[in-house]
């Protein structure tokens, strides 16, 4: 046989044995998806204008460097450059304070603070120390500067130049040691005895005296009692200071092991608690700078403070003690004079946020509203997880936040004299980052209208009205206006079109509405060879009645295997069945591979995703693995009634939260799930944060019966099909420590069918592509031979 053939035989040989190995009859293939920004491209982020508007800073890696560098785009000459590091350095940073008329601005970098005067692009450098400073602010009507060093608060005067220190917390309070009775006597009888001791006691008495009045100059020391300090600051009119002291509680943290290190021996990372945490006592504190005395801001009066959860009412002979229901306390946030501050502050058991009016001069409150959620408060802007949206109206008599009372996160403003709410925006659709003009007359903000897997730029009278869509595209409009309003930089996305910067000018500053023009072009060649699918949005119905959301990836009827495999996204609280670019972008990419390979995939937006208002957030409370797995179930018989799926090849997977949900599929639902892979997944809910999972469970000791029938461990013996588990061994969130005693218990059921891969130097969040690949091959194969009978 000639050479030349055999060669090519053999070559074909070769071929069709590692099309037959990896089973994959896609033009993609596991290790090049799996290489991520690498195979898709560096992608535009953190997008902030020069505070003059003709440039549009962004991080971005068009050159695969080693990370992401500073660029900037010149709106007059369309010109895009690199911006050197040196230059980087002297920039002002993206983030500041304007002043009421935004001519100066200041900001902190590097650990000091600089104060720019805008139309003169003047930097001028106010502290220039080895201490860091942080967290400037304007004072004393706008013609101070007050930031924090070590801890503490200083004022520096634009005019003068004169830096001032404000506060002085110091931990210990010099204790004087008190005569007893018998040695008082004695020391009066001495005075009364000899001159010279009178005397000197006079002339100390004196400098004492002395002493004392100058010091009456000095800050007034504070003393913390072993507290910490923090959000610390100044009114706008420099008569007050705020702090914050919190006593911290000792709970018991845990250990991560690294077994792979540079030191060759195993290290041991301390890590987070466990939920059930005693909460940090909190208290707001208000300094007196005139009167030289500090006074704690009273709380007693806070409506509903007494409240007990209903969920207790299922435990009758057991006592719940939440002796201190105030969790973190926020602001104040003070009107443009400093005569009037607000408040925002959430309950420790997450079931209450208050916003109150805070009276400086003697620290007592006044309530404005409280949202009360028998499940645990959050949504958009409503701070579940921070201090929420919150603000002065420009009118100044009254304020603006976020609330779900109407069951979504809408906006409001309430008169603090009259206590009288009004809703601004309304409907079955979510607020997201409000923000008012420059001519305080109306408002901006993003906002899920038009579906709930769309996001869009809007505006709107600033006393509510019609709402004026600003971007038309469908997807992800992410907008940030330039200085002056005119100009928005977008970053867009739809779900089979990475995110890239567009340049668009306001329709509101417009005579006509222009379309935006692409700024950057950041998807490889490799990336663009493809035809990536943008998968079809459906919604099923559920057992319950409730529309369920999801994206849909089909296959060509020719190659239609009649398996399917469903996606849970991690997170719980996440969004991920819309139009834009998903943070689940691997898997998404996974999925495109599947449907070449004839699946059937389905990316479900189950009960507690994010987006669909306060019902479908909260439908999880109490039951991990309840609404938010019957979902799935539900999910896979659409597809067996409406697709044509055999019922007998359906497969489940996710990370993280994910993870959770299909080890809860695969122990509870064995006749819907022939296999599942469980990523990062959380085996125990009662080995979790307590953040995160006090808010949905309450905790372990309150509400044992939540913890029994959310966790994963308890329904192991329910395991019939086939199971992947895969986990990082230095995962820090959701501990390695899960699957060890979720695989001891498989193993003491006398489980057969399951198999565990641990990725040793992995995290929570996988960084390295050969540990992605390694993932993500097994899973393959996992549905392959699982759900089609594909031996390897």
């Amino acid at each position: 046989m000639p050479k030349k053939i055999l060669l090519s035989l053999l070559l074909i040989t070769s071929f069709f044995v590692t099309k037959a190995q990896d089973n994959n009859a896609s033009a993609l293939n596991i290790k090049q998806i799996m290489q991520g920004d690498n195979f898709i491209g560096h992608l535009p982020s953190n997008v902030h204008w020069a505070e003059h508007g003709n440039t549009i800073y962004f991080d971005w890696n068009p050159n695969h460097a080693f990370s992401d560098s500073l660029y900037a785009f010149n709106t007059n000459t369309k010109d895009i450059k690199k911006v050197s590091f040196d230059a980087t350095l002297e920039l002002p940073s993206s983030r500041g304070t304007f002043n009421s008329n935004k001519s100066k601005k200041i900001y902190s970098k590097h650990g000091d603070v600089f104060l720019m005067d805008i139309p003169s692009e003047k930097i001028t450098q106010i502290t220039n120390t080895q201490a860091y400073e942080s967290q400037p602010h304007f004072t004393s009507n706008e013609k101070q500067i007050a930031y924090i060093q070590n801890n503490n608060l200083y004022t520096w005067d634009i005019d003068s130049g004169v830096t001032e220190q404000i506060t002085n917390f110091t931990s210990k309070k010099d204790k004087e040691d008190k005569r007893s009775e018998k040695d008082e006597w004695l020391y009066q009888d001495q005075l009364d005895l000899f001159d010279v001791l009178k005397t000197r006691k006079a002339k100390q008495d004196q400098q004492d005296l002395l002493n004392d009045k100058a010091d009456l100059k000095k800050p007034l020391p504070i003393y913390t009692d072993g507290k910490s300090i923090s959000n610390l600051q100044i009114s706008p009119n420099g008569k007050y200071v705020t702090y914050l002291t919190v006593k911290r509680k000792k709970n018991k943290g845990t250990i991560t092991p690294h077994y792979v290190t540079e030191s060759g021996y195993t290290e041991d990372q301390n890590t987070r608690s466990k939920v059930g945490d005693t909460p940090d006592t909190y208290e707001l504190q208000v300094y007196d700078i005139a009167n030289r005395k500090t006074y704690p801001v009273i709380l007693d009066n806070l409506e509903g403070l007494d409240y007990i959860p209903e969920y207790t009412k299922e435990y009758p002979d057991k006592d719940y003690i939440n002796d201190n229901r105030i969790g973190y306390i926020s602001g104040p946030i003070w009107n443009t004079d400093g005569s009037k501050a607000i408040l925002n502050i959430n309950a420790n058991d997450y079931k209450d946020r208050w916003i109150v009016l805070l009276n400086a001069e003697d620290g007592t409150i006044t309530n404005l509203n409280n949202q009360h959620n028998e499940a645990w408060i959050a949504g958009p802007g409503i701070g579940g997880y921070g201090s929420g949206e919150l603000g002065w109206m420009p009118d100044q008599k009254s304020i603006w936040f976020q609330s779900e009372a109407t069951g979504y996160s809408h906006l409001y403003s309430l008169n603090i004299s009259s206590k009288k709410a009004k809703a601004l925006t309304s409907g079955d659709f979510e607020i997201y980052d409000p923000f008012i003009s420059n001519d305080k007359k109306h408002w901006y903000f993003t906002a899920n209208k038009n579906h709930p897997g769309d996001r869009q730029f809007y505006s709107m009278p600033i006393n509510g009205g019609k709402l004026k869509q600003l971007t038309y595209i469908a997807g992800g409009n992410a907008v940030t206006l330039s200085p002056d309003e005119t100009q928005m930089a977008i970053l867009y996305s739809y779900s089979n079109k990475p995110t890239e910067l567009f340049l668009k000018a306001n329709p509101l500053f417009s005579k006509t509405d222009t379309k935006a023009t692409q700024i950057t072009n950041s998807t490889t060649e490799d990336f663009n060879a493809y035809p990536w699918r943008a998968p079809e949005m459906i919604t099923f119905t559920a057992a319950d009645g409730a529309e369920v959301h999801a994206r849909l990836y089909n296959p060509d009827a020719k190659v239609k295997n009649k398996a399917a495999v469903i996606f849970v996204h991690g997170a719980g609280y996440l969004q991920n069945a819309h139009q834009w670019w998903s943070v689940y972008y691997r898997e998404y990419m996974f999925h495109n591979l599947l449907v070449d390979n004839g699946y059937t995939v389905l990316d479900i937006d189950y009960r507690g995703s994010a987006g669909y208002g306060s019902a479908w957030r909260t439908g999880i409370y109490r039951h991990m693995g309840g609404k938010d797995l019957s979902d799935q179930v539900d999910g896979a018989a659409y597809l067996v009634k409406e697709l044509g799926i055999d019922k007998e090849k359906v497969g489940i997977y996710g990370g993280s939260y994910g993870g959770f949900i299909t080890l809860m599929g695969m122990f509870n639902e064995p006749e819907t799930f022939a296999a599942g892979a469980a990523i990062r997944s959380v085996g125990d809910w009662a080995a979790y944060n307590h953040g995160y999972t006090a808010r949905i469970l309450n905790t372990p000791v309150t509400d044992s019966l939540a913890y029994r029938k959310s966790s994963p461990i308890y329904f192991a013996d329910g395991l019939k099909g086939d199971l992947l588990i895969l986990h990082g061994m230095v995962d820090d969130n959701v501990h390695f420590q899960d699957m060890v005693r979720v695989s001891q218990r498989l193993i003491e059921l006398g489980k057969t069918n399951w198999e565990m891969a641990v990725y040793p130097v992995e995290r929570h969040g996988f960084v390295e592509p050969s540990s992605w690949t390694d993932e993500y091959n097994r899973i393959f194969k996992l549905f392959n031979k699982s759900l089609l009978q594909i031996k390897d």
